[in-house]
């Protein structure tokens, strides 16, 4: 375990603004909002508040004001936060993020978990940046899916010393979590996910006789699925099958990169109030610096390339697991208990698919209450 702190020079920040100041900007067709993508208009005035407003140093310093470290496993670098709980008796818990997320997914919850005021149960945080993602950075190797992910966090979490913990994911999050479960079934408490899909969810056309008994909130979700699925996936297809070919405009254009993510918080922040009211400006854009500053745009794509390629048949988790399905998200509770244990299920009708950063308060109060009922 070798200590890290985060440490972005100077160069790096004046070579983003430069690169962002010689932006070519594309014609568009005018009058058409989101509908094809992100709007120029929107765009340049986001790049000229990153170039010039946005403060990367502060985010930096509130980073490194939590303890850190990388590890090697498999090969593989592996970076992560370790916060210890004040509080005797605290349980460990995992917390894994998605793509376009990273580590800085969880900063306001990290408190409220580690050092309750009210007398909430209290939990020590592990909050890894996956392989090929942010300060972990690319892999030697290919190979790394959801489970070899998960097989590297078992091992993380023994050199940490825990016979038993606790696990919260979301978006690739809620792969690598269930795929835990399976593997670490005897020190592994239970599984939380939001922003739940592989295995929570039909693949493929639901049967006559299947929608024929369909609730209208499933049905509801089966619309956003198929929404989805025709006109919402092209950045799956891209990043699933030619990685690589991505991988030179999110590495050569901090605009290009910007796009790539910024499409995604304004399509998966649900549907209440305007784009930059479900999300924080600055937090968003301290999320992309990660990506940038790492070079990882090109990298953190192969999850989804693994994820297509790599043969995966997962068995039923016998894990109690808790789904958090915040406004938007398409889980089904009837096709997750095809592959998982299903114990706790709650609908909410507000948040989105970024809930520890939108809705934090929601997010923890149902953890603390999933993990409390699993303690007993």
């Amino acid at each position: 375990m070798v200590p890290f702190q985060v440490e972005v020079s100077q160069a790096q920040v004046r070579d983003l603004r430069q690169r962002l100041s010689r932006t070519r900007w594309p014609a568009q067709i005018p009058g058409v909002g989101w509908a094809r993508g992100v709007p120029v208009e929107y765009l340049r005035e986001l790049a000229e508040h990153w170039a010039r407003r946005f403060d990367w140093s502060a985010w930096e310093k509130l980073l490194n004001s939590y303890p850190q470290y990388t590890t090697v496993i498999d090969g593989a670098r592996i970076h992560f936060l370790h916060i210890r709980s004040p509080h005797a008796g605290a349980t460990p818990m995992i917390m894994l993020h998605g793509w376009p997320g990273s580590v800085l997914e969880f900063l306001e919850v990290i408190e409220p978990l580690t050092d309750p005021e009210d007398g909430s149960p209290a939990f020590d945080l592990i909050i890894p940046s996956h392989p090929n993602f942010g300060f972990s950075g690319p892999t030697p190797d290919s190979g790394w899916d959801s489970t070899r992910t998960a097989r590297a966090y078992t091992e993380l979490m023994r050199r940490l010393g825990y016979p038993r913990y606790a696990v919260q994911g979301g978006d690739y999050g809620a792969f690598i979590g269930p795929d835990l479960g399976r593997l670490d079934e005897e020190r592994v408490i239970g599984v939380h996910v939001n922003a739940a899909t592989w295995g929570f969810m039909p693949h493929g056309q639901v049967p006559d006789e299947v929608a024929a008994t369909l609730t209208e909130l499933e049905r509801e979700k089966l619309t956003l699925i198929g929404e989805f699925l025709t006109d919402g996936s092209g950045y799956y297809q891209i990043q699933g099958t030619r990685p690589h070919t991505l991988g030179f405009a999110l590495a050569d254009s901090p605009a290009g990169q910007l796009a790539w993510i910024v499409e995604k918080f304004h399509a998966w922040t649900g549907a209440n109030g305007t784009f930059e009211e479900r999300v924080d400006r600055d937090r968003m854009l301290a999320d992309i610096s990660i990506y940038w500053f790492t070079n990882t745009g090109s990298s953190s794509a192969q999850m989804y390339y693994e994820s297509l390629h790599s043969p995966q048949h997962p068995t039923r988790s016998r894990v109690p697991t808790a789904v958090a399905n915040f406004a938007g998200d398409p889980a089904i509770r009837r096709y997750a208990e095809q592959l998982n244990t299903i114990a706790r299920w709650t609908e909410f009708d507000t948040g989105g698919h970024f809930a520890a950063m939108q809705t934090p308060a929601l997010l923890i109060a149902d953890l603390r209450e999933f993990f409390t009922d699993l303690r007993g």
